[in-house]
Order: structure tokens, then C-alpha cells, then sequence
């Protein structure tokens, strides 16, 4: 996914971020990006790796743009881009404190750069970068905004806004017969990015599924997290259904089959 950074400029007025919350509105130039050092490192596992080539691959012309009609923040462009149906919205003020980062400069290619991005701070010098360095922005944009997410979702407000989406059934359904389309949570198998995409999780027969949808199988599951779905439910207790209790009878000719012939 990629945002045409022309179109930023007609947003600054409206998402200009504060001076109080961000010392200065950077001006970079493209020598202070050193690609070569900052490149991540291939994905090892599923379809991650695919899935950025895939997105490195598109042309300009293909390029997601806002028009001068959409003032919207990246945040909400990202979240609306279909496949993302499963991330919330990050709050400003929990992106602005620096407590809540901690660490992820550490984990993100080009983290002040990404940072920005997601927080709509202008560059002075957008035309200096070289449709590399844009690309490589705009990915290290979405990982540090994935992995900003699942540590949101762990907290009141995380949850209370993934609750709106759970209810809709934004996560899905359990594929499994006897849990009678139970809603499902989303769930990482790991915290580590770029290790394993993200599964559901299904409450009543507590295990984990392949989303459905091909764009959201490809999504990391480290910006969702191994916790989210449990604290979730200690959460909200109220939600958490009854462990299911029917499961399938393997029949020959209408006689059970003996668990050591299996």
C-alpha cells in the first residue's frame, strides 16, 4: 500500500501536528537516508515476503491517492484500505507519548521517518526522495503502525474500540460446525515481526483459524499480538461463551470407530 506524498501537502493545514507535542516539523533531506543500512531483512515465514513484493511491484499509477476532496489522517486511510478491516484506529495522544513507543526505534526501519508519516508531520523536501526511499517509508510506516496497535489494543480504549468490531463481526466467524458461527478474535502466534501472519481465534472451541479473506491472511500477527484475544475476554467476561461441548463421531455403517483405530 502506497500514499501519493504530493497529496500530503494538502492536508497540512488540518493535520499539522502541534509543536508543544513534536518539538519540530522535520526537514529532511534524501542524503539523510541511508537505504542500504536500513533495509529490513526478508521475511522468514508465510506470505509476509509475497505480499510486499507484490505491493513493491505497483506503479504509480496504481498508487492509493487522496484527492483534494479527502482530508483524512493516515491513520484512517490505512485502517480503511481493504484487508485491514481488523485494526482499530490508534489514538493520537497514545502515538505522542513517547512511553508507549518504547523500544520500536529499534525494531523499524527509518523510525523517524515512519513515525511521521503516521503522525501526518510534512516533509519540506518530499520531491529530494527517490521513489525508493518512499517505498521504504510507507512499509516501515505500516510496520511500526502494526506493531504501535497491538500494543494499543491491550489497554481500555484498545479494547473498547476493537469491542465495536468484534460485535459486527469484523473478525469473522469460526469455520467449525459445533461453535455455530462463533465470533472470532484475531490473534498473533508470536510478538516477533515478521514471523507469522495472523490467525482468529475462536472463543467457544478455543482454537485458532485462517482468516478467510486472502488480504487479511498475509497481515503480520505480531500487530495484533499472543494476548489481545485473552485479556479481551478477562475484560469482558460477559462476552466469553460456553466452552462447546458437541464435537464430530467418526461412523462406519453407523458404529463409532474405536479411538485406536484412528
Amino acid at each position: 500500500m502506497f500514499i501519493c506524498w504530493c497529496s500530503r501537502r494538502k492536508r497540512k493545514e488540518s493535520m499539522h501536528i502541534n509543536k508543544e507535542h513534536r518539538n519540530i516539523v522535520r526537514s529532511y533531506s534524501a542524503t539523510d537516508l541511508n537505504i542500504a543500512s536500513s533495509m529490513p531483512s526478508a521475511p522468514s515465514q508465510d506470505d509476509i515476503s509475497s505480499e510486499q513484493e507484490a505491493s513493491s511491484s505497483k506503479t504509480s499509477e496504481e498508487a492509493t491517492c487522496f484527492d483534494e476532496e479527502n482530508d483524512g489522517s493516515w491513520i484512517s486511510w490505512f485502517c480503511n484500505q481493504k484487508g485491514n478491516e481488523f485494526f482499530c484506529e490508534v489514538d493520537y495522544d497514545y502515538i505522542l507519548d513517547d512511553f508507549n513507543l518504547s523500544g520500536l526505534n529499534n525494531q523499524v526501519a527509518c523510525y523517524d521517518y515512519a513515525l511521521d508519516l503516521v503522525l501526518d508531520v510534512d516533509y519540506s523536501h518530499d520531491d529530494s526522495f527517490t521513489d525508493e526511499q518512499k517505498d521504504l517509508i510507507e512499509w516501515a510506516a505500516e510496520m511500526l503502525y502494526g506493531l504501535i496497535h497491538a500494543r494499543f489494543i491491550a489497554t481500555s480504549k484498545g479494547m473498547s474500540a476493537m469491542l465495536e468490531k468484534y460485535r459486527k463481526y469484523q473478525f469473522g466467524r469460526c469455520p467449525r460446525i459445533h461453535c455455530n458461527k462463533q465470533r472470532c478474535l484475531p490473534v498473533g502466534q508470536s510478538d516477533v515481526p515478521r514471523s507469522k501472519t495472523v490467525k482468529i481465534y475462536c472463543p467457544k472451541c478455543e482454537d485458532i483459524y485462517t482468516p478467510q479473506s486472502k488480504q487479511q491472511e498475509k497481515i503480520d500477527g505480531a500487530y495484533f499480538g499472543t494476548t489481545f484475544p485473552h485479556l479481551f475476554l478477562m475484560t469482558y467476561e460477559h462476552l466469553k461463551p460456553q466452552k462447546a461441548s458437541q464435537s464430530y463421531v467418526p461412523t462406519v455403517f453407523g458404529f463409532k470407530v474405536r479411538k485406536e483405530m484412528n
